[in-house]
């Protein structure tokens, strides 16, 4: 991605992220009541970390993970080395509702693209040779696609890396958007459809969910789909995106979802 905004936002080059990276500290008198009480909640949160051994070689594999990583990843298999997969990020930008409620931003991405046309996404993308981590890659990529200005976000954490089927490592960007008003959208066409939120916590419900058993070299597993009617028409949020909305939500009102959590590409993807 180039870093001409279509609209004719400027982006000035590296001056638009200086001092922007690593601002995990909650700022006094920030936000809501809410939104201050997700961000300390969510500074205390530790992933467990692969990052260290992640970056060692392009020959070892993790063999030991803690009990709460997924299920691949706690033996020594061979069959990919996660160390050697591309880098992404993508933006979890939560903000409170007009009711009261939490709610993220997430992008129907175009249906001219060539990689995932139409799928429902948070906003994200590849990790660019500028770029000095996976914060500034986040908010890059918000900034470029939604017109989403990261001096309006508070990022207060990552989650743990995600892989996607082409083998791409995804980490999450936890922001917060203080007030939503202030989020003047503006859409790349050429990237982006629509735009639209919804609640964090419609990711516990079984109201919404439904899923699809799928099978890899032999291994079976769940492709979680959540339907999200609106105004804009009706959504469809599966596979990784609907994957991360489940842990950040599990995360924040500390509590496993109400339908049963059975194995998802995340705990077999070492194997595909």
């Amino acid at each position: 991605m180039t870093n001409s905004h279509p609209y004719g936002m400027d982006m000035q080059g590296d001056s638009i992220w200086r001092n922007l990276t690593h601002r995990c500290a909650i700022q006094e008198n920030w936000g809501s009541k809410m939104l201050q009480n997700v961000a300390k909640q969510l500074e205390v949160y530790k992933p467990w970390n692969m990052e260290e051994k992640l970056e060692e070689s392009c020959h070892d594999i993790v063999s030991d993970a803690p009990n709460n990583a997924p299920v691949g990843l706690r033996d020594n298999s061979n069959s990919f080395d996660k160390s050697c997969a591309r880098k992404a990020a993508v933006l979890i930008c939560i903000f409170e509702g007009h009711e009261g409620e939490l709610r993220v931003i997430l992008t129907k991405r175009s249906t001219k693209l060539s990689s995932h046309p139409g799928d429902v996404a948070l906003p994200g993308g590849k990790m660019e040779e500028g770029d000095a981590d996976d914060t500034e890659t986040a908010l890059r990529e918000a900034s470029e696609e939604i017109g989403l200005d990261p001096s309006l976000i508070q990022v207060v954490a990552h989650l743990e890396p995600f892989f996607s089927k082409n083998q791409l490592r995804v980490v999450p960007v936890v922001g917060l958007l203080d007030n939503i008003g202030n989020f003047k959208p503006s859409i790349n066409i050429d990237e982006v459809d629509a735009i639209f939120s919804v609640p964090l916590e419609m990711f516990l419900k079984l109201d919404y969910y439904r899923y699809e058993e799928r099978e890899c070299k032999g291994l079976k597993y769940v492709l979680h789909l959540f339907d999200f009617e609106s105004d804009q028409g009706t959504f469809l949020i599966w596979g990784l995106t609907a994957s991360i909305l489940i842990k950040i939500a599990s995360i924040i009102y500390q509590r496993p979802p109400s339908f049963k959590e059975l194995p998802d590409f995340q705990q077999v993807q070492r194997y595909c």
